[in-house]
């Protein structure tokens, strides 16, 4: 991102993988939830955790522009503002998603044979898996 320094990326890209990595396994293990693809756990994750480390590492030398320091050099307020726009993001591509299966439902319908739910649709529908952990 254009406001943290070049070791703050560093940082932020390391944890991502970390994070992602995890999620992954939270969701397939512990929840049990078919991400198909995993596409929650990586880009879900990875980007809720980039908006909020931007809040973190954000660095007002880095762009010029006032006012953009994040919670590590003095500024809370960005970091609470990085909080506010995850949330919202959230909510907005949460309810956008809710009215768009809703409608599918309605006209083709939502659900998969409960064999291939089983499965898992990675292998049923994609003829691979994500990953093989």
């Amino acid at each position: 991102a254009g406001f943290v320094d070049p070791l703050a990326a560093i940082l932020i890209g390391f944890g991502a993988g970390i994070f992602c990595f995890f999620a992954v396994d939270l969701l397939k293990k512990v929840i049990k939830v078919d991400d198909a693809l995993d596409v929650f756990a990586v880009h879900g994750v990875g980007g809720i955790w980039g908006a909020l480390a931007t809040g973190l590492f954000a660095q007002e030398a880095i762009r010029g522009l006032p006012a953009t320091n994040g919670l590590f050099y003095g500024a809370p307020e960005q970091f609470g503002k990085q909080v506010v726009a995850v949330v919202a993001v959230g909510l907005f591509a949460g309810a956008a998603t809710w009215i768009i299966l809703k409608l599918i439902d309605v006209t083709v319908g939502l659900r998969v044979p409960e064999q291939e739910e089983v499965l898992g649709l990675d292998s049923t529908t994609h003829g691979e898996a994500a990953y093989q952990l």
